[in-house]
């Protein structure tokens, strides 16, 4: 148990970090309230038309799909990288296999127009 001491100590920290910032900032913080603040908002579309009528933009999806790539890429290079020279040549082989998924998800990304803002 006393191996898990840190980890333990750590997350009660961090938690209380948390609720010590939430908390200082409705003590402190300034509120200034007007009915543009007020105003539902969501995924850059006010939700003024009826759903079952109204279409979104592909790019909304593509936005997603894009943080999934590089959210699920970072998740796994962290351990990888933890463990780089235990796994050897295999665990190098795999890792590129993966990365080349993800580059081939991320090219076809980039024809779609994912990284075009306008």
């Amino acid at each position: 148990m006393a191996e898990y001491l840190p980890i333990l100590l750590l997350l009660g920290l961090s938690a209380l970090f948390a609720v010590g910032s939430i908390g200082v900032s409705s003590l402190v913080g300034p509120r200034r309230p007007n009915p543009t603040k007020l105003a539902a908002y969501e995924c850059g579309n006010e939700p003024l038309a009826d759903v079952k009528q109204s279409r979104f933009s592909v790019k909304f999806y593509l936005v997603a799909m894009m943080f999934l790539i590089f959210d699920v890429e970072a998740v796994f290079l962290y351990p990888w990288a933890t463990v780089f020279r235990d796994l050897g040549l295999y665990g190098l082989a795999q890792m590129g296999l993966f990365l080349s998924v993800l580059g081939i998800v991320f090219l076809y990304e980039l024809k779609r127009g994912g990284l075009e803002w306008d």
